[in-house]
Order: C-alpha cells, then sequence, then structure tokens
C-alpha cells in the first residue's frame, strides 16, 4: 500500500449528503476482484449519461477539478453496502484523502486499508474546506498527516484528530497483510519453536 504522509492538490467541492457506496461505484461494475481500473467508473450515474457522454456540471468533469486529489463532501459519506470497492474505485481515480463531517463506519474503516485518508471534521470547519476547494484548481489544500493539520489556500490552518494506530498504518502503507508482514520474524520463530516441540504435526 502506498504510504501517506502530505498532500498537496486540488480539492473537488461535493456538498451532497449521504453519498452512498452505490454512488461511488455502482454495482455492475462489482463483477472484479482487482484494484485497478475502476477509477473510470467512480461516481458513474453522476458523471456520464447512458450513452457514455459526460455530464457537463458534474465537479470531476469541470476542468478545473479533473486532477482532484481531494474531496469535500457533504455529511454521513460511504454510507449504503459495504462494498471495498467503493474505496478502491476513489483510489485508483486518484483521490487520496476525503474530508467529511461524518463516515459510515465500514467505508471508514476500508479507506485507511486502501491508503486513503477519511477526515473528519466539524460543520464549520468542514464549510471552511468547502469554500476554499469552491475556488477552483488556484486554490491548493495541503493536508499533512503527521501533523495532523490542513492548511488551506490562504493560510488558514486547521487541524483533526485521528487514531494513532491508523495513523502509524497509513504514514508506513501497511494494509492488514503488511501489518502480518511486520510481525514475520516473530512467526518465523514461534512456528520453529512449535515445530521442535510437536514434529507430529
Amino acid at each position: 500500500m502506498e504510504k501517506f504522509d502530505t498532500l498537496s492538490g486540488i480539492a473537488a467541492p461535493m456538498p451532497l449528503v449521504n453519498i452512498d457506496t452505490d454512488m461511488i461505484i455502482p454495482k455492475q461494475f462489482l463483477k472484479t476482484i482487482k484494484r485497478t481500473g475502476l477509477g473510470a467508473n467512480l461516481f458513474d450515474e453522476m458523471r456520464f449519461n447512458l450513452d457514455g457522454t459526460e455530464i457537463d456540471d458534474f465537479v470531476l468533469n469541470q476542468p478545473a477539478y479533473r486532477a482532484a486529489q481531494i474531496l469535500v463532501a457533504g455529511d454521513n459519506f460511504g454510507c449504503g453496502s459495504s462494498r471495498e470497492h467503493a474505496p478502491w474505485a476513489i483510489a485508483d481515480y486518484g483521490i487520496r484523502c476525503v474530508i467529511s463531517t461524518s463516515f459510515a463506519d465500514i467505508f471508514y474503516n476500508n479507506c485507511f486499508k486502501n491508503g486513503i485518508l477519511p477526515i473528519v471534521l466539524p460543520e464549520d470547519q468542514r464549510e471552511l474546506c468547502m469554500a476554499d476547494a469552491e475556488k477552483g484548481a488556484n486554490a491548493r489544500i495541503e493536508v499533512d498527516l503527521e501533523a495532523q493539520s490542513i492548511t488551506l489556500s490562504d493560510g488558514t490552518v486547521i487541524t483533526f484528530d485521528l487514531d494513532p494506530f491508523r495513523k502509524h498504518c497509513l504514514l508506513n502503507g501497511l494494509d492488514d497483510i503488511g501489518l502480518t508482514m511486520e510481525k514475520a520474524a516473530s512467526i518465523d520463530t514461534f512456528e520453529a519453536a512449535a515445530e521442535q516441540a510437536r514434529p507430529w504435526v
């Protein structure tokens, strides 16, 4: 998993509330078990018409936001079904950070397993981020995970809370497999001792 330390990028404003996982990646794209390729269908029903042409007023289709790496969203982002394809699609598109006032629990947890930083802010601070994002591509937001801070384009600094364990995992690029591999030496020692104690197993 890619490490997350600092991110300076364009933030796309998406003030809708209750954006569910079916809106993030519709069910017809769930046949794959690959984590790549889903970015093309991120927010598919909001991004594209039935004939495949782009819906011009959708935020990620606007020139200022096509290269967005940060999403500032409304309340209860990632609700609905527990599909891990949702953070896969977000990461594959190139978005590394989502800012909201709240997230659905399963989606929130899945973000950390896929190198995405979900930041929970009080509404007034989220609105500052939203207003900054609405300025367009010239207003870049900087996220510093180590300092747990967001710096807006006008220099305003907002701090956020984060569980230390999840912070450690993102800073070091550790998903569940990576966490296990950190203990590889201890696992090898245990297995060697177990083999000696129970050679018949």
